[in-house]
């Protein structure tokens, strides 16, 4: 499987079948151009969709006839297995910012969560409803999600094999967030890819947890 980092929150996962997956689709230019990455332009299989804000919503933005996911439960989606848990986009109780759907996907044979616009700490009940986790895509930049030290517990919730950090501050974002470096400070199990994507399979999972920093796509 393939996994590409389009930006902010949003990823481009093509299975070994040559099915194509894309997270949390946002709208260029959205909050009046704050959010600058480029036209996604890719026909996706599936969509999954944590929230229904600007930034991670734009289905209507995307080529091809495809099927959206939103909702928490267990679904099975052209073959794949998508389960979708209920959590906030808050520490509130989802009083400021609503609902957010955290999404784990089995894809071949590779566990892949994607937390979406997570804002506070996992409960025991969610750890256990998402359960093993291989690939965890998680937002760090804090403000409207959790910031690096929660991320930081989280990541010693669900232990995964390897964790992308995702919805954070770059040249492409006009708002309110943290860089990647607030969460990477003193951690040595750094990788930093020179590219957006890395090709992932069950046999080559690293032993010891590994921090993959992609560059944006778009």
């Amino acid at each position: 499987m393939l996994i590409q980092w389009l930006g902010h929150s949003c990823f481009l996962i093509i299975t070994a079948g040559g099915k194509k997956i894309i997270t949390d689709p946002y709208t260029p230019g959205a909050f009046q151009g704050t959010l600058d990455y480029g036209p996604i332009g890719i026909a996706p299989n599936i969509v999954t969709v944590s929230h229904q804000h600007a930034d991670h919503a734009n289905v209507e933005g995307l080529p091809n006839h495809f099927e959206v996911v939103t909702r928490s439960g267990e679904h099975v989606v052209g073959g794949i297995k998508i389960k979708g848990i209920e959590a906030h986009h808050d520490a509130e109780g989802g009083a400021l910012r609503g609902l957010n759907t955290i999404f784990v996907l089995d894809i071949d044979g590779v566990k892949v969560c994607h937390l979406g616009d997570l804002g506070d700490m996992l409960t025991p009940q969610q750890v256990e409803q998402i359960g093993p986790v291989d690939v965890l895509l998680i937002p760090v930049g804090g403000y409207y999600t959790v910031g690096p030290d929660k991320a930081d517990v989280i990541i010693g919730q669900l232990h995964p094999k390897i964790v992308i950090p995702m919805h954070y501050l770059t040249e492409k974002v006009g708002f309110t967030m943290g860089p990647v470096d607030d969460f990477l400070r003193g951690k040595e199990n750094v990788v930093h890819q020179e590219s957006s994507e890395i090709e992932l399979d069950r046999q080559r999972l690293p032993e010891e947890q590994q921090i993959i920093v992609l560059k944006h796509a778009l």
